[in-house]
């Protein structure tokens, strides 16, 4: 037996088992060292997520700006017709800046979006923003509406299929499962808006089949635009489910009995919430991107609509202020899923590995 001079016969502390086991217990840390700890990781993620968005907004206005310049035909004349003079047609060009040097109209348009304005719209001759503030509600309708509903179908339903097929149990439904995920995941966004026009509007007449009159009109779009990425992320949520079960943890829960229900919502979905909602969350961003071809399909006044006719018209503002708009509602979806992942794994903030 050990003893530690100067103590008489008391016996020396033995190794604990986190020491034997070559880990520091987090429960070890003192508490002052663990609220530190949590304020310097979320110090350095902001200091990394504000960089991160800073260069991500100035690649965003760069590439808007310089995209719009490239679409064939010419500004003026689309507003004019093919039957106006060239004197009409070049006092337009000047009236509009067109005629400027390239850096000349992209000073104008910081200029614009530092006072937070996008220029006046060529098509119908008023500001930009009022256009994208009368049009933006619809768009963020579908786009929320599709959120919610993605993730209340496709979390529930990837855990379903991930807890039947546990262990390789029921391989037909896995391999139907990923049959039937993997084509719906890849379905095109204007197809499957077109069929559901056709089944739902046309043949059952049950709900409408564009416009948004009514606040049912907003049904259909909703499910045209979430039907690829609920399968998409129900795959991720399976495959996760999976490996989850197969963890010790799991194991052990299932061996205090623990009921059914308690394992899979307090065990199983915390730990797979992690990497969903890394896939999630690039799903749900390029989510907001797709509003375009749905809004085209279901003609919705949003901005996906509108900016499919402002190509059409040439009209370069308001082209550029709504993929602004839609660009920056990316990158900020990305930036919330990531302060919830800090929130879930305060691991995934990037400090160090506390596992």
């Amino acid at each position: 037996m050990h003893t530690i001079p100067g103590a008489g016969s008391e016996p020396a502390p033995g190794p604990t088992p986190s020491e034997q086991t070559g880990h520091v217990l987090l429960t070890q840390r003192p508490a002052a060292g663990r609220g530190s700890w949590w304020r310097s990781d979320w110090a350095a993620f902001a200091l990394r997520r504000a960089g991160g968005l800073v260069l991500s907004v100035a690649l965003l206005v760069l590439v808007t700006f310089l995209i719009v310049p490239l679409l064939p035909g010419d500004p003026a004349v689309s507003m004019l017709g093919t039957k106006a003079t060239p004197e009409a047609i070049a006092e337009l060009r000047e009236r509009m800046g067109l005629n400027d040097p390239i850096w000349v109209q992209f000073g104008h348009y910081l200029t614009n979006i530092a006072h937070g304005q996008f220029g006046d719209s060529f098509r119908y001759g008023i500001p930009v923003s009022e256009i994208i503030a009368t049009k933006l509600p619809y768009t963020a309708g579908l786009a929320f509406g599709s959120i919610v509903l993605v993730l209340l179908v496709s979390i529930p339903l990837g855990m379903l299929i991930g807890v039947l097929t546990r262990a390789g149990r029921r391989g037909w439904l896995a391999t139907a499962f990923g049959a039937v995920a993997g084509f719906f995941a890849s379905f095109p966004t204007a197809v499957a808006g077109t069929l559901l026009v056709v089944v739902f509007a046309i043949w059952l007449g049950a709900l409408p089949a564009g416009g948004a009159e009514t606040a049912s009109s907003a049904v259909l779009p909703i499910i045209g635009l979430s039907l690829g990425p609920i399968f998409a992320v129900a795959r991720v949520v399976r495959q996760e489910t999976y490996t989850v079960l197969q963890q010790d943890f799991m194991r052990t829960a299932k061996g205090k009995r623990l009921r059914a229900a308690r394992r899979y919502l307090q065990h199983a979905l915390p730990n797979l919430m992690a990497s969903t909602l890394t896939l999630t969350g690039l799903v749900l961003a390029g989510l907001i991107g797709g509003t375009v071809v749905i809004e085209t399909v279901f003609s919705y006044p949003g901005l996906g609509l509108e900016v499919v006719q402002s190509i059409i018209y040439k009209d370069y503002p308001t082209i550029q202020g709504i993929i602004l708009v839609i660009g920056g509602l990316a990158i900020l979806i990305n930036l919330l899923v990531d302060v919830v992942l800090g929130i879930i794994d305060p691991r995934t903030l990037g400090g160090q590995n506390h596992g």
